[in-house]
């Protein structure tokens, strides 16, 4: 593998002159080796409580897009989502922040992935202080309305803005992978740049470590998902559980789950498709994935539809193992993550907002 060390010479110049650069430069490592393994023996497994839920024609707005919504499941496992906070419209600077992609919780941050379509593979990063917004007792409404003209007025308003971050604009991809990795502390997430909605652009995928400081890349590696049975343009989902795998899922074909589970290191990345196909995925479209650390549990996320299954049991599960949840909200299902006590964070679009779960283990 080679390492690319990119603005080294502007980094030098600026050196020179006497001026502060940042202490950590946005590289880039090229790997050379195939990060693709795939198992001899592939067996299926008929997931038959899965139900797969079909992408809506057009996806339903908030029924409440100024107070408190409810999402309920009505299928499989239970549990009901509630409105916790509703995203800011407009964005900062009237900046469009109408299209959320990703939504990731680590301690008392929560992170959104911005990627609004006009923008073409580019987006940001938010971070907002659920502590702060706590102290604050901000409501809902008040955090949607935060950088409104009406709330420039308000103290309280300027406050919750104080509690807000908002990172620079860079290359995310379609912007729907940002994970935190529990092992190592560090975030990651995939450019995935598309020409269209999941259409690859490149053949190589690139995975980019994210700086929860900065909220821009710090880090990348180049490299190809590739197997003499199988070739992978690279992920749309991330997830990591608690030993540091990561994982991702696809729908190769409009039936079948493919699961990924592999590692991510500085210089070298490697994934392995996982022994079992599942013959039931969840849905049309590939949403999200998320770990629960309370429950050991990982959740492939489509629209109205979450499939779950224990990393415990991978390349060994049963039909048993596998449990569903099912919706009939026809929202957009952007993102699920989770806290380390268990709360689920559900992201859902056309009014955006974040919901949380009143379930620990569903």
């Amino acid at each position: 593998m080679r390492r690319i060390h990119l603005l080294g010479a502007l980094i030098l110049s600026l050196g020179l002159m006497g001026m502060a650069v940042p202490a950590q430069a946005d590289t880039l490592v090229k790997q050379s080796v195939a990060a693709l393994a795939t198992p001899k023996n592939l067996t299926s497994l008929d997931d038959a409580q899965v139900h797969f839920v079909t992408v809506p024609t057009a996806y339903a707005n908030a029924t409440n897009p100024h107070g408190v919504n409810t999402i309920a499941s009505d299928q499989g496992s239970a549990v009901t989502f509630t409105t916790k906070y509703l995203l800011p419209i407009p964005g900062y600077q009237h900046q469009a922040w109408g299209d959320p992609q990703r939504s990731a919780v680590v301690g008392q941050y929560l992170y959104v992935v911005y990627c609004p379509t006009a923008w073409q593979n580019r987006g940001r990063i938010v971070r907002f202080d659920m502590s702060a917004l706590a102290q604050l007792n901000a409501t809902p409404r008040q955090i949607q309305m935060v950088y409104t003209t009406a709330a420039n007025q308000s103290a309280q308003e300027k406050q919750i803005r104080a509690a807000i971050k908002v990172g620079p604009a860079f290359a995310t991809g379609h912007g729907q992978s940002l994970a935190y990795d529990w092992a190592t502390q560090k975030f990651y997430m995939w450019c995935d740049k598309e020409s269209a909605p999941r259409v690859n652009l490149s053949k190589y995928g690139v995975l980019q470590q994210i700086s929860a400081s900065t909220l821009t890349p710090v880090h990348k590696i180049q490299f190809r998902l590739k197997s003499k049975t199988l070739n992978v343009p690279g992920g749309h989902v991330l997830a990591f559980d608690q030993a540091g795998h990561a994982y991702f899922w696809t729908r190769p074909d409009p039936v079948n789950v493919y699961l990924y589970q592999g590692t991510i290191q500085n210089n070298h990345v490697h994934f392995q498709l996982t022994k079992q196909i599942l013959e039931h995925g969840p849905g049309t479209c590939v949403q999200s994935m998320a770990y629960n650390p309370h429950n050991n549990r990982l959740y492939l996320v489509a629209d109205d539809s979450i499939a779950s299954l224990p990393v415990s049991k991978l390349g060994q599960l049963t039909s048993n193992d596998v449990t569903w949840t099912g919706f009939d909200s026809t929202r957009e299902f952007e993102g699920l993550t989770f806290g380390d006590n268990g709360q689920a964070y559900l992201m859902s679009n056309h009014n955006p907002e974040i919901l949380t779960s009143n379930s620990l283990n569903w």
